[in-house]
């Protein structure tokens, strides 16, 4: 596996999300401590619901499906789809737990991989940046439960008016 260009993973980095939180700094820290950015064809999966898994990703170019189940003979139902600049398996990086969902390619598909040996010295080496990235995780995992709330009272107005009106 032949690591990233620095330079271009610090790019897609301060472009990303995540960038306005590390900021020049913490960036180029992350960009440096890239594994490898890892290719996929349509329908391939980055990983499944259940593996443990040692690395987070950053989508660099197309587009990936977050699939919770996957039944046999049934095509897979696609949750949420994450595009380029989004984090991937950044959860169970932190909390060591398995995946509860599955990452699929939506079509050709890329993403930066930062393995946990490169990433966790940065607690001791860098905290402050850390702390950023944490910061970052946290407020993704808020606006996250945000809309998941709003999606929950929109369903149950549904339900019980029969519109997503008020009657």
């Amino acid at each position: 596996m032949e690591k990233p260009d620095a330079k271009k993973v610090k790019k897609v980095i301060m472009e990303a999300p995540i960038g306005s939180y590390l900021g020049e700094d913490g960036a180029q820290i992350f960009a440096e401590r890239a594994c490898a950015e890892l290719h996929f064809k349509d329908s391939e999966f980055l990983y499944k619901k259940g593996d443990l898994e040692n690395s987070f990703y950053i989508v660099t170019k197309g587009r990936f499906g977050i699939i919770n189940e996957i039944e046999k003979d049934k095509k897979p139902r696609i949750m949420h789809v994450l595009e380029k600049g989004d984090l991937v398996g950044e959860l169970s990086f932190i909390d060591d737990t398995p995946h509860t969902a599955s990452i699929m390619a939506l079509g050709d598909a890329s993403v930066l991989c930062f393995k946990a040996e490169d990433i966790k010295p940065l607690v001791t080496e860098e905290p402050e940046v850390m702390f950023d990235f944490m910061r970052a995780i946290i407020k993704r995992v808020h606006h996250t439960l945000a809309d998941i709330g709003k999606q929950q009272m929109a369903l149950s107005t549904y339900i019980s008016t029969g519109s997503y009106g008020h009657r």
